[in-house]
């Protein structure tokens, strides 16, 4: 049981993840048909406790079509040969989707423009209008 630090006060414990193991697809040698270097790491965002439920919401739609129905995160990860490689791969992209999640988005404050900018962008479409009816025909 060992912990995997996402931030200062969030870490996870590492049996919350389930990794499985794939022969992945695409060129390469015979050695490739017979490894399975794919990485399928599924993490349960609903159960794990360390998280708060504000970054479980905002994990749910950052993951988008990558979350089922259960609440369970898929990543997959086949871009190197090696099954090591993809094993880190595959965490760190887990690990920067939980960090981006903890960030909590500013809310927008509503403005309105001024009223200096309201005259110049009147004065603005006035010339250009008088620029426009300048063009065409030239009438006595």
């Amino acid at each position: 049981m060992v912990a995997i630090p996402v931030t200062r006060s969030i870490s996870i414990d590492s049996e919350e993840l389930q990794e499985s193991f794939t022969r992945a697809g695409g060129p390469g040698g015979q050695h490739v048909n017979t490894t399975d270097s794919a990485v399928l790491l599924r993490f349960d965002v609903g159960a794990c406790p360390t998280l708060p439920d504000a970054v479980k919401n905002r994990l749910a739609v950052l993951a988008g079509s990558r979350l089922t129905r259960e609440g369970v995160l898929v990543l997959r990860s086949e871009g190197a040969r090696s099954q090591l490689l993809n094993r880190q791969e595959v965490r760190e992209r887990l690990l920067d989707m939980i960090r981006e999640a903890t960030i909590v988005p500013k809310r927008r404050r509503p403005t309105k423009p001024s009223k200096a900018a309201k005259t110049r962008r009147m004065e603005g479409k006035t010339k250009r209008g008088t620029v426009k009816s300048l063009r065409g025909r030239v009438t006595d």
